[in-house]
């Protein structure tokens, strides 16, 4: 397994990477699965202003998941803050992948000039990613209750943050 800057060509696996957590996880709020020209903008805003986006890839060419750090909130009091991402494909969960890619995203991250707090918002219950963001340091800053709903289920966010 190998990790890169993502390309173009990556879009497909990727979009289908993130549209099944859309259709069957409450990692993204989003409900309706994106398509193509939707999911091209938010590739055209990565790999540019402090804003990468990485993907792993195993032995047979096929992405694993992906890890992105985008735009925290579009003022621009809060460059120096992003909002991190990470994705890993059903077929290759629970094999380090998601590890490989905070460790990578990171330590892009620390190596930014303008980047000072990482921020994630991670779907209360979700306890494998909150233990992988307390496995690289994240403090958990407070929760915000029933914010949202999926699948007819309110759903409540927690957030955590990184200084780097």
């Amino acid at each position: 397994m190998h990790v890169r800057i993502a390309e173009l060509r990556d879009l497909p696996e990727l979009l289908d990477i993130y549209n099944y957590e859309v259709l069957n996880g409450y990692a993204t709020f989003d409900s309706i699965p994106q398509t193509y020209e939707q999911r091209k903008v938010w590739f055209d805003d990565h790999n540019k202003d402090h804003h990468p986006l990485i993907v792993a890839v195993d032995d047979k060419g096929k992405i694993a998941g992906y890890s992105s750090l985008s735009g925290y909130r579009p003022k621009d009091s809060y460059k120096p803050s992003v909002e991190l991402s990470v994705y890993v494909s059903p077929n290759h969960r629970r094999r380090g992948v998601a590890t490989l890619l905070m460790e990578k995203i990171l330590e892009m991250a620390r190596e930014d000039e303008v980047i000072h707090t990482v921020v994630s918002v991670i779907t209360s219950g979700n306890d494998a990613s909150i233990r992988l963001h307390e496995k690289f340091g994240f403090t958990y800053c407070g929760t915000i209750r029933e914010v949202g709903i999926k699948n007819g289920k309110l759903l409540s966010i927690d957030n955590f943050q990184l200084m780097v």
